[in-house]
């Protein structure tokens, strides 16, 4: 029985892998070999469509673009939904118990529903109030922190109340420490493991998204890696093989990263998940 679950399971991570291995795979051919067998194996290893790709694509600029972003939305989120999910955590009061389902509630409402009424009211908040919204960096930032702080908090608010005993607290405030010093030098450092956690949804949820830059972001100057692959895709042709090897240039990074910090993430949602 342990043999055929463990088949079971070689066969269903072949399957959910075999697009990452035609990706890769076809980063290497020319269009011939491209169009003959997408699965096949290429004659010859040559390099010569990444470094168009990243020509193309203006790798450079857009790494730096995508990295600005998705660091500076991440450490905000983390920041912001901690400190948010630990208020939240220790409050009794049915405004906390509303605030909080609220945030869960954002999880729920699809992007699609909100993403023309939403670039809609952040180009009236840059024509009346002057603050530049559409078109920044910043602006893409404010709405990636919005959009993913729910998560952030229903995942922090269970592991403060299932991990972390208010007693610490309570022995750190007799000790005559303020709320401020409580949370930064207690309890986000024993929120470790769901930080982490946090850390790694956002990092590759923010890195691989479309949608919301190529509706914000107009500027070739600051769009992000997965912006800089719609190059490839045009009117009437297709670059396969140097779209395919600029999608393997996107994942790259986010697959390194996942690497290092993999051993978290069961933990992270197991814990956080439990109330």
């Amino acid at each position: 029985m342990r043999y055929i679950k463990e088949i079971a399971l070689f066969l269903g991570a072949l399957l959910f892998l075999s697009p990452v291995y035609i990706m890769v795979v076809n980063s290497f051919k020319n269009r011939q070999e491209l169009y003959e067998n997408v699965m096949a194996l290429p004659q010859e290893f040559s390099f010569q469509y990444y470094v168009g790709a990243m020509e193309k694509m203006d790798f450079l600029n857009a790494l730096t673009n995508s990295l600005i972003i998705t660091i500076t939305a991440t450490v905000f989120v983390v920041i912001l939904s901690s400190m948010t999910a630990w208020m939240l955590a220790r409050s009794n009061n049915w405004v906390s118990k509303i605030i909080f389902m609220t945030f869960i509630a954002t999880m729920l409402i699809p992007f699609q529903t909100l993403m023309m009424p939403l670039v809609q009211f952040m180009s009236t908040i840059s024509n009346t109030l002057g603050i530049p919204m559409i078109n920044t960096r910043g602006g893409l930032i404010y709405m990636h922190v919005g959009f993913n702080s729910g998560m952030a908090v229903f995942l922090y608010h269970g592991f403060v109340r299932a991990t972390i005993p208010t007693s610490l607290e309570e022995a750190a405030l007799i000790d005559g420490a303020n709320r401020f010093t409580q949370f930064w030098r207690i309890v986000f450092p024993m929120l470790k493991p769901i930080t982490v956690t946090v850390i790694i949804l956002n990092v590759i949820q923010i890195w691989n998204d479309f949608l919301l830059p190529s509706l914000v972001l107009s500027d070739t100057a600051l769009r992000t890696i997965p912006l800089s692959t719609f190059y490839f895709f045009g009117e009437f042709t297709i670059q396969w093989n140097m779209a395919m090897a600029g999608l393997t240039l996107t994942v790259i990074p986010v697959i390194i990263f996942y690497l290092f910090a993999q051993k978290h993430i069961i933990k992270g949602i197991g814990e956080g998940a439990v109330k």
